[in-house]
């Protein structure tokens, strides 16, 4: 088998050949602006590599999944997998040395980060009896290996950047070899980016990028303006999987990508004016009538003299004797409601946790209120309660039920009190719409892997007949009556 492939041509029409032998002992690195042309090059790589070597892509925004058609990679679908199962699926990818795509263009950014660090991780950490080669793609890296800290927690930064550094430093005596592409080096962990040996540097227009791009190809300062001057699919070249001497490359065609998609202008319609116009007024109040309601207007900013008064009160205040214990209850009972009201919300369990409590945070500042708020590992409990309806529930079977659920984990514990709720109530066929909505998914596999997991915890039993009707009962509840 042939080791070399085609990247592109130099402007003389010579083919560009890349060694992927080389390339799983070097490493890639490819910079470029949006609109350089850096994902076509990615494509282009992988169509022709396609059947040499096993390619694993992380995928951020969706870019890849379209090479399954074409070259049989499998799909993997990061919002539709818990962590545990994210890491089992790498370990597997590895044994049976299967190309794959892992899209996570369904996740909030932080998730997407968490899920290919865990990914990643386990990739690298698969037995040694599974360590075959395979070249692994991370696009848009500058997530994945923040040359700063930006606004991710601080324990995901940490975990993604030594995923990455694993990847890029020691990953290939586990026949991992790291492409990582960029829009920016200045924006990417210098000893991510150090541990390439090959580059394909594409049109960037900052100076400290360039003169990054520079330094990495062996170019001379001054020689750096040539790199804003590259057209979209055009590179420079370097490395010994490529050319031991900076090389001008455009990237040849591709087969697989957004058919659809136009990168240029295109005809507007020709609809007549009065026609358009009906389009856009018509049912024009119905549509108003479903939409859901706009929030309502912050409180007016306060006036500069109030701010003023304000802290002249607050340094009065210092001096002055200690104040009376304020009485918190009615900002705990105003807390409990905004918790109760948001979980009641449509599409509110679709969104990540971190976004609800910052939506809970902003009406509480809306509203002024002052007293103890509950942090976020507290909010979260608090909303799952809420949204499960357990508040119907006496006081007494509340705290069974609760007791129960100590060993749930935080993302599950919803859909656990939603089962809970129905299983003292006796019903014993929950109703997925519900589940569904708890666990913040429209997907019936997660449903069914929730419920695997959840019996595989010794919290659930699940029986389900031939029919496929399932019945699920919560061991600990039988005998419970309401007070």
């Amino acid at each position: 088998m042939t080791a070399q492939i085609t990247i592109g041509h130099e402007s003389s029409g010579k083919p560009v050949e890349f060694d992927i032998e080389e390339l799983l002992a070097t490493r890639l690195l490819v910079q470029g602006n949006s609109g350089s042309g850096k994902s076509h090059l990615i494509r282009r790589l992988l169509e022709e590599s396609a059947g040499m070597v096993q390619q694993v892509v992380i995928d951020p925004e969706g870019d890849f999944p379209s090479l399954a058609e074409e070259f049989g990679h499998v799909v993997i679908d990061g919002s539709a997998y818990s962590p545990g199962e994210i890491e089992a699926l790498a370990r597997r990818i590895r044994e049976h040395r299967a190309s794959v795509v892992l899209d996570l263009d369904g996740l909030e950014v932080e998730q997407q980060i968490r899920c290919a660090a865990q990914f990643l991780t386990a990739l690298f950490d698969a037995p040694r009896e599974h360590w075959y080669p395979a070249l692994v793609v991370v696009d848009e890296a500058q997530m994945f290996a923040p040359a700063a800290a930006g606004e991710m927690a601080e324990d995901t930064r940490r975990m993604t950047l030594s995923a990455m550094t694993n990847l890029m430093c020691r990953g290939r005596k586990r026949g991992l070899a790291g492409i990582v592409a960029t829009q920016r080096l200045a924006k990417l962990a210098k000893n991510v980016a150090a541990e390439a040996s090959n580059f394909l540097m594409g049109r960037t227009f900052l100076d400290i990028d360039m003169v990054r791009a520079a330094d990495l190809l062996g170019m001379e300062r001054r020689q750096a303006e040539r790199i804003r001057e590259l057209e979209r699919g055009h590179f420079l070249a370097l490395g010994p999987a490529i050319t031991r001497v900076p090389l001008a490359v455009k990237i040849g065609p591709v087969k697989t990508g957004h058919a659809v998609r136009s990168e240029g202008l295109m005809a507007l319609p020709d609809t007549a004016p009065e026609d358009m116009a009906a389009l856009l007024t018509t049912d024009l109040a119905s549509e108003v009538a479903k939409a859901p309601p706009p929030p309502p207007a912050p409180p007016p900013a306060p006036r500069v003299e109030e701010v003023a008064y304000s802290i002249a009160g607050a340094e009065e205040r210092q001096v002055d004797t200690p104040a009376e214990p304020v009485d918190t209850s009615a900002v705990a009972a105003r807390i409990a409601e905004i918790i109760g009201d948001l979980a009641q919300e449509e599409g509110i369990a679709f969104q990540s946790a971190s976004a609800q409590y910052q939506t809970f945070l902003t009406r509480c500042r809306r509203e002024r209120l002052i007293g103890p708020m509950p942090d976020m590992r507290a909010f979260r409990r608090r909303f799952a309660i809420a949204g499960a309806g357990l508040a119907e529930l006496d006081e007494t079977l509340q705290a069974r039920i609760m007791d129960l659920a100590k060993a749930v984990e935080e993302d599950l514990l919803g859909p656990f009190l939603v089962i809970a709720k129905a299983a003292h109530a006796g019903e014993t066929q929950v109703d997925e719409n519900e589940l569904a909505r708890a666990y913040g998914t429209s997907s019936p596999g997660r449903i069914r892997r929730l419920l695997d997991h959840l019996e595989r915890q010794g919290l659930v039993v699940v029986r389900e007949d031939f029919g496929g009707d399932r019945t699920v009962m919560v061991p600990g509840l039988e005998g419970i009556e309401a007070g």
